[in-house]
């Protein structure tokens, strides 16, 4: 069976499509990854083969700080739009490559909107990998909207939806989604080798993924060289997970900072005490699988969501960007470090993402004859 794998150019639109992907081809499936030409290198990087539908559409412009002032509702609503113009652009590539390569199915992330377009298109049946927690009409809105601006119909419903969020954490919109365990998959991050070794301070990871540091005017992205000297202050070693290139700009850190660099989060998380964050679905998900407390700094769009089920799961504590002052964080992450409800919480959402069909099980599901599902 051929599978044609469909994503926008985002790193953690694409990272949960690993996993299951690869398990697909271990389970004896073609697997092609079709996406835009600047992103090949990202997807290449995984070890699936991939091939270019043609330009992509820059997200820069429609990011954390596009209109702070409209909402999250209008900034979700920009992002659909963005998503709908990639979708456009795209479509031409995608269907020649799916009639091409002979595509036997379809398997999209939530924002890619050409993939269900041509899977229409080519009686095709479509699967979606639904990340978040966050239901995110307004993602559709906006792309309907720059659709039918070029005579294009709006993408169909998926046949099947992929949730990994633990059943306990998902909204009642989700209530038909299958479930799929998520296995953390870090790009071409490096595992060192002080994770495995003993330590005897709390440690603190601070990251901040791959969007936000981008946007350097956000409260949280703007403060975080003050918010590390901060938490170094609460006598615990300091692990700064960001992008290597923004690391080399900082100026001279603390030395309870431990490491400032690129890093696996599923290496990590599970050697640290307490998880600073911008409440991105990879990095939340990340740490409750790891059963580790989190401290949440939503920015913009889906994150605000994410962090809310953290906080409804007991496993940690959500600041608002109002909140969000230097002084303030460390003190927030000092009462979890020394609270003891937080991290049975974690534990117990972790023991439940484990209970999730694995992507091995639920790539048995992919059949000739359609999509069974996973028990």
């Amino acid at each position: 069976m051929r599978i044609l794998v469909t994503t926008v150019a985002l790193p953690g639109h694409f990272f949960p499509l690993v996993p299951l992907a690869w398990a697909v081809r271990a389970a004896g499936h073609e697997v092609l990854v079709a996406c835009a030409a600047e992103f090949l290198p990202t997807v290449l990087a995984s070890g699936l083969p991939a091939v270019s539908t043609g330009p992509g559409e820059r997200f820069d412009d429609v990011s954390a700080d596009d209109n702070p002032e409209a909402g999250v509702i209008a900034q979700r609503l920009a992002h659909g739009r963005v998503f709908g113009r990639m979708a456009a652009r795209n479509l031409p590539g995608l269907t020649a490559v799916a009639r091409l390569w002979k595509a036997d199915l379809v398997l999209s992330e939530r924002a890619e909107f050409a993939g269900p377009l041509v899977a229409a298109k080519l009686g095709l049946p479509q699967v979606e990998l639904h990340w978040g927690v966050a239901e995110l009409p307004e993602y559709r809105m906006g792309a309907v909207v720059e659709l039918a601006k070029r005579g294009l119909p709006e993408p169909p419903e998926p046949g099947r939806r992929l949730n990994p969020w633990p059943p306990s954490l998902r909204k009642p919109y989700a209530a038909g989604h299958d479930g799929l365990r998520p296995l953390s998959y870090n790009g071409e991050a490096r595992v060192p080798d002080w994770v495995m070794r003993p330590r005897h301070r709390p440690r603190i990871c601070l990251t901040l993924g791959t969007v936000v540091p981008r946007n350097g005017s956000s409260q949280v992205a703007h403060g975080a060289v003050e918010i590390v000297r901060a938490l170094c202050g609460l006598g615990a070693e300091v692990v700064v997970a960001i992008e290597d290139r923004i690391a080399a700009s900082w100026p001279p850190l603390p030395p309870e900072v431990r490491h400032a660099g690129r890093l696996a989060l599923s290496q990590v998380f599970p050697a640290c005490d307490v998880a600073i964050h911008h409440g991105g679905q990879g990095t939340s998900l990340t740490a409750l699988e790891a059963g580790l407390p989190q401290l949440v700094l939503p920015v913009f769009d889906d994150q605000f969501d994410n962090a809310d089920a953290v906080l409804r799961a007991g496993a940690g504590v959500r600041m608002l960007p109002q909140e969000v002052e230097p002084a303030a964080i460390a003190a927030r992450c000092a009462e979890i470090l020394e609270s003891d409800r937080y991290r049975p919480a974690a534990e117990a959402v972790a023991r439940e993402i484990a209970a999730l069909p694995t992507p091995v099980e639920v790539a048995e599901g992919f059949s000739w004859g359609g999509l069974r599902q996973v028990a």
